[in-house]
């Protein structure tokens, strides 16, 4: 297997204004993924894709492997405008994606068998990248023989048989318990920092932001709804990163600083808005409500009132409940938004209102959580309006996700539409009767004469 010097910084592949949309539903027009995605992979570095759900990481990495079209914009790969498949990178997905019936060795070798090389030269070179990934003497076994890590390892040697320029990793190790990701993960960096890596460049895809910070040489962060390049941080640590190190620690903060505030500026470069998009944000359904139950918010800041000043590193927080980046920033997304809490320096702080929430009585802080809900969640404060205007106070589903299909689709359009219901139950604005699919204004309590 080639040995590749990782030394130069050669472009391997340029991201051109490339944007990307997909049709809504009936006709109802088009739902933008990527916006002006602008981007380089260079030989010689690990460059890492992070984002949150939505922001189409892997909708981007597809694109970039020619697995679909962009919407505009264009690939180039080593030089070349890519048209159909990109022949110069392999990719290794999330799940282990092995065919069953075919040995450990049969499947590391299917993709040279695609290209027609010869049947000794597949069973050296298959021999050589198993020996590579730590899976030698089980080059006769079976998927079913094989743990889930042993498993993505024969991911990994049937990307690396192929030999190409440039290795692409979609999440691959999130399918993955926490000691044997870390292990994999470990034995990657190695391989690189060896420069005994069989490819000039790795692309790895993550919402992980300590695992990108671990691997990656430069982090590109992506913005979500659309889908765009809010900037780049460079890992600038010598390899391998120490996490122990102060700088470490300071830029995986510093990164989960710009990930729960949207609108920091990462670099000088902003990427416009358009005239359509500002005019969709002026409907409360427009405005994204992150996905979160009231009840994961009140539990977070319970939690965070609890330490000196009311105050945590997002880091260490994220380490103690043991939650992954998906997990923990909508909730401080929603914590946000509602005006609890504030985010500075890779710190969350609890708001005064935020700490009166989290300390009060149950019944202030369902009146406490209403207030904030009908000032900061346009679209709770919208459905309820609508169930006041109604004259018998009730509404079908159908009507409010009918309003949100023409913005999200219909996963998502569903998923806004729990998030707000479940918001304005928690405040008793509204309820919702789930075997009729239908909203309605609680009746008013009596009061004793």
């Amino acid at each position: 297997m080639t040995t590749i010097t990782q030394a130069t910084h050669e472009v391997l592949i340029a991201v051109e204004q490339v944007n990307k949309s997909f049709p809504l539903p009936e006709g109802k027009g088009e739902f933008t993924v990527l916006r002006n995605i602008n981007l380089t992979v260079r030989a010689g570095e690990v460059m890492a894709l992070l984002g949150r759900s939505g922001s189409g990481k892997s909708t981007l990495l597809r694109i970039m492997a020619g697995l679909i079209s962009p919407s505009e914009g264009r690939v180039i790969s080593n030089g070349k405008l890519l048209q159909g498949a990109n022949q110069d990178v392999a990719m290794v997905f999330q799940s282990f994606a092995l065919l069953p019936w075919l040995t450990v060795q049969e499947n590391v070798e299917l993709g040279l068998e695609a290209q027609g090389i010869s049947r000794e030269q597949r069973r050296q070179r298959a021999l050589r990248a198993i020996d590579l990934v730590g899976l030698d003497g089980f080059e006769s076994a079976y998927p079913k023989e094989l743990s889930g890590g042993m498993k993505q390892r024969v991911g990994f040697a049937r990307a690396f048989v192929i030999e190409p320029q440039v290795l692409f990793m979609d999440e691959p190790f999130s399918a993955l318990d926490v000691l044997t990701a870390e292990n994999l993960r470990g034995e990657i960096d190695d391989l690189w920092n060896a420069k005994t890596f069989p490819s000039k460049s790795i692309l790895i895809v993550t919402h992980n932001i300590e695992e990108a910070v671990f691997l990656a040489d430069r982090v590109i962060i992506l913005g979500a709804n659309p889908g765009r390049v809010r900037g780049e941080v460079v890992i600038d640590l010598p390899r391998p990163h120490d996490r122990t190190s102060n700088r470490f620690k300071a830029l995986v903060d510093y990164i989960y600083t710009v990930m729960t505030n949207p609108e920091v500026e990462v670099t000088t470069e902003l990427v416009g808005v358009s005239t359509e998009t500002e005019q969709k944000a002026r409907s409360p359904y427009a405005q994204v409500l992150p996905h979160v139950r009231a009840g994961g918010i009140s539990g977070l800041l319970e939690l965070i009132v609890e330490q000196p000043e009311g105050k945590e590193d997002i880091f260490r927080l994220a380490e103690r409940i043991q939650l992954q980046v998906d997990d923990l920033l909508p909730i401080l997304d929603g914590a946000v938004l509602l005006g609890f809490a504030e985010v500075e320096s890779g710190d969350v702080l609890l708001t005064e209102i935020g700490r009166d929430f989290a300390t009060t009585t149950i019944l202030r802080s369902k009146d406490l959580f209403q207030q904030q809900v009908l000032v900061h969640a346009p679209m709770v404060a919208s459905i309820l309006q609508t169930l006041r205007e109604k004259q018998n106070k009730s509404m079908r589903a159908d009507f409010f996700l009918d309003l949100l299909d023409e913005y999200y689709p219909h996963a998502e359009a569903e998923r806004q539409f729990a998030t707000a219901v479940d918001w304005g139950r928690y405040a008793e604005l509204f309820e919702y009767d789930a075997s009729e699919e239908r909203l309605y204004l609680p009746e008013p309590v009596a009061t004793p004469e």
